[in-house]
């Protein structure tokens, strides 16, 4: 039996803290203190939560620290950490983006559009592979499985009703 020399009363061993209190009683603390560090309240009460989450998957080892707030608050305040980075660095890459101006179309192309969109699929089809994509009448043909003959009706069938949309379109805004 080894003899120890006498320390002073002995201590009291504490009980080991319940999460539910340890909750309680830092919740609102750290999420003061991270609010003031990122000036957001909403975010400084999510990162808070976090951390406490993180703590209550680690409650069995992190409980029996000495001190389990000293954990969650640093859980906590590395989380606001990295969050400013995450900010500062899509600031800086936003800060980088070149505003481009892109004009709204001609009203002719919204004209042209509303026209378009007029057409059975088919006659749509075969104008904007031929006008557009610049596709022979046998090239569509082969693209969408029909006879150059019917190519050639849808395209002239478009045309023709584009023609009357478009004529009826100006002689109504010329009135």
């Amino acid at each position: 039996m080894t003899v120890r020399p006498d320390t002073g009363p002995p201590r009291a061993v504490t009980p080991p803290m319940d999460f539910t209190d340890l909750y309680e009683g830092h919740f609102h603390r750290i999420a003061v203190q991270l609010h003031a560090y990122l000036g957001d309240r909403a975010e400084a009460q999510d990162l808070t939560q976090e951390a406490f989450c993180r703590l209550l998957e680690r409650w069995d080892r992190v409980s029996g620290y000495d001190d389990p707030s000293a954990w969650v608050r640093r859980v906590a305040w590395n989380l606001a950490t990295s969050r400013l980075r995450r900010v500062r660095t899509a600031v800086r890459h936003l800060a980088r983006q070149r505003e481009e101006y892109v004009p709204g179309p001609e009203p002719d192309r919204v004209a042209l559009t509303r026209a378009l969109a007029t057409l059975p699929a088919t006659q749509r089809r075969a104008i904007v592979l031929h006008h557009l994509a610049q596709l022979s009448v046998r090239e569509i043909a082969e693209q969408v499985g029909a006879a150059e003959g019917t190519v050639r009706s849808w395209l002239s069938r478009g045309r023709a009703a584009l023609a009357t949309h478009l004529t009826e379109r100006q002689e109504a805004h010329d009135a």
